[in-house]
């Protein structure tokens, strides 16, 4: 993708507390994707009813993941920023697409069984039934590719299945057939400061654990100062820090920041511990967040231009997605 011959979309659920495993392992993608191509974000906020939250909290938390994105560099006059519930075709194309995708199909996703877990008789109809939403998510814009991780791959190869069905039982071309995106410049795993073997989460009860987005200077220092780490010194190659969850993170983190490879991270501090390291990547992490944190208290500071800007983004997009739900009204016999 280095053209702007494609369009990409992508959403994020409004949820907060937003940390470093988002801004490296996508938020920065899609900072980087808006020189490749034509970008289209959403908030979504009508995937996050797949469980219950505080009606209150669904609304700020909207307006608080625009502004982080913001702050971190998604640029609302070269993409598209819009809450997802502001565009009513997401949720029509879905019950529209619903006719085409299977029981079957669902009931194979990970997502599904994961979050589902035991209690299955007791999840959401929306938590089953995400994929689909997912799908009229990407196939309302006619989206040639979609940004996912590996862990996400299953979502997109089912979006494909209800594309081409779709097509097949209605004898047409309408919907666009995306294929996944894996990469977008770096795009780290980040891991907990804590256990290296579990990922950063905003879930995880102790707040050492993580870096979050408004943490100021000295918090991250300190963060950095007490993270989870061995007594061994820095090896001088990659495949040497297996075994070393905690030192693998950590340099996977700094080598994220600098847009560096890990080999390339070790060349400077192989021999060395982590009382020369940890000051170095705190360094780095400041320099990254600061800037991020100064203009999210910014943009927090006005609701209403907040407002603004995802209501111009939910027209752009809604004018975008209007002729595919039309056709797709008309293809299936809801109007001639």
């Amino acid at each position: 993708m280095t053209t702007k011959t494609t369009r990409v979309v992508s959403g994020i659920q409004p949820t907060g507390g937003l940390h470093l495993g988002n801004l490296l392992g996508a938020i920065l993608r899609w900072v980087r994707m808006q020189d490749e191509t034509e970008c289209l974000y959403f908030l979504a906020d009508l995937h996050s009813l797949s469980e219950y939250m505080d009606p209150a909290e669904r609304r700020s938390s909207v307006r608080e993941m625009a502004a982080a994105l913001i702050a971190s560099g998604i640029d609302p006059e070269r993409s598209v920023l819009f809450p997802q519930s502001a565009v009513p075709a997401h949720a029509e194309l879905c019950w529209i697409l619903n006719g085409t995708a299977r029981m079957g199909w669902l009931n194979r996703m990970t997502q599904w069984k994961d979050k589902a877990g035991k209690n299955r008789e007791g999840a959401s109809v929306a938590l089953f039934d995400y994929p689909v939403l997912q799908a009229a998510d990407i196939l309302l814009y006619q989206a040639t590719h979609v940004p996912v991780g590996e862990d996400q791959k299953q979502h997109i190869e089912l979006t494909r299945d209800i594309a081409l069905k779709f097509n097949a039982d209605f004898s047409t071309d309408l919907f666009v057939v995306p294929e996944p995106y894996i990469g977008g410049g770096t795009a780290a795993r980040v891991m907990s400061l804590r256990d290296g073997r579990s990922k950063m989460s905003k879930s995880d009860p102790s707040d050492m654990s993580r870096i979050n987005l408004t943490d100021s200077d000295e918090d991250i220092a300190q963060k950095i100062r007490k993270a989870k780490t061995d007594p061994e010194p820095l090896p001088d190659s990659a495949d040497a820090l297996d075994g070393r969850p905690e030192a693998q993170n950590l340099v996977g983190i700094y080598a994220a920041i600098n847009d560096e490879s890990v080999d390339q991270v070790l060349g400077r501090f192989a021999g060395q511990g982590f009382g020369t390291f940890k000051p170095a990547l705190a360094d780095a992490l400041v320099a990254l967040i600061a800037p991020i944190r100064s203009r999210l208290d910014e943009l927090r500071r006005d609701p209403a231009e907040l407002d603004r800007i995802l209501a111009d983004g939910a027209a752009r997009a809604a004018a975008i997605g209007a002729p595919v739900l039309v056709k797709a009204k008309s293809v299936v016999g809801l109007t001639d």
